[in-house]
């Protein structure tokens, strides 16, 4: 059983890690508090940060928020720019991240940013060189920051922690005994808390849908109504694979669910399977399979739902106002 398996209930191992739970919650709070107090620097960008985080290891759909933010921002006239860590990718930056750039090089998640967002889309190993490099040679009014919360070297003038409403805080407990990098208590100190699924008709809340297929060689869509009444291999190398199998069988799709660690980086043979026996993919494992030999891979484009656009007010209402140069 892997380490994370554990942290979704109190386990003994878990118990077992919790002297070293200790010890990164002593850590941590030494490196937050000489960043506040300025014995390690802080980069101020001239332009305006959001930063899209969150409090645990793992998926709870920062990237999808990210990609919706940066449309926001764009049909508000506020020319948005995109940071990124690039996870997973050989570059450490900076470096300008383009549509058809390598996901082994730049990461999947910067490598799937730059394919579905019209702005700039940078990475480096250190944000605050991104954000730089993205401004010299960019026109931008905002920096999106996807992940990064506890990057505390990059000043930010918003907050944006993301939620899973099924499993918040796992067993509640840091790193290594649980998935904390935080403890709850610095919900207190964001400007937003936004919920990934449960009842997204209140609160701050957000839901996630898919309805199509796009064939990943031919670039052809179907509904996914489609590929009912026969086996359909489902793949998914994200923080959370359990949703994305659960989409698909709630379009009573009969799915055989073959889950990897988040940012796995996929040889061809780990996603061909029986001849004729369609392979659907979320659109983050997708990219690192573009090339592969093989027809029978789909990508499954995920929809975020914001109700009545409050997420999109909020952002807005947080932001401060445009300048006037």
């Amino acid at each position: 059983m892997s380490l994370d398996a554990h942290w979704d209930r109190r386990t003994w191992l878990s118990v077992a890690l919790l002297p070293l739970a200790g010890l990164f919650a002593v850590l941590a709070a030494a490196r937050r508090g000489a960043f506040r107090r300025g014995l390690l620097p802080t980069y101020r960008a001239p332009v305006p940060v959001v930063v899209v985080g969150n409090l645990t290891v793992g998926g709870t759909g920062k990237t999808p928020l990210v990609i919706y933010f940066a449309e926001v921002l764009s049909r508000a006239g506020r020319r948005p720019g995109i940071v990124s860590r690039g996870y997973g990718g050989r570059e450490p930056g900076p470096r300008r991240v383009e549509a058809g750039a390598d996901p082994a090089e730049v990461g999947d998640e910067a490598a799937l940013l730059a394919r579905r967002c019209d702005c700039p889309v940078w990475i480096a190993r250190r944000r605050p060189a991104a954000v730089a490099a993205l401004l010299e040679n960019d026109r931008c009014e905002v920096i999106l920051c996807d992940d990064g919360l506890q990057h505390y070297a990059l000043a930010r003038d918003v907050e944006v922690v993301v939620l899973d409403a099924v499993r918040p805080f796992g067993n509640g407990w840091l790193l290594p005994a649980g998935p904390l990098r935080e403890t709850p208590a610095r919900l207190a100190n964001v400007d937003l808390v936004v919920r990934n699924g449960g009842e997204v008709e209140r609160g701050l809340a957000f839901g996630t849908r898919i309805a199509e297929a796009c064939h990943l060689r031919s670039g052809r869509s179907r509904s996914l109504r489609e590929f009912r009444g026969r086996r359909v291999h489902a793949v998914a190398g994200i923080g959370n694979p359990g949703r994305f199998f659960e989409a698909l069988r709630g379009h009573g799709l009969d799915v055989v669910a073959h889950p990897f660690a988040d940012h796995h980086a996929f040889c061809e043979h780990e996603v061909r399977f029986g001849p004729g026996e369609p392979v659907l993919m979320t659109e983050k494992d997708a990219v690192k399979c573009a090339a592969f030999d093989n027809a029978e891979l789909w990508s499954v484009p995920l929809e975020l739902h914001d109700p009545g656009e409050r997420l999109a007010g909020a952002l807005l209402d947080k932001l401060p106002p445009r300048s006037a140069t």
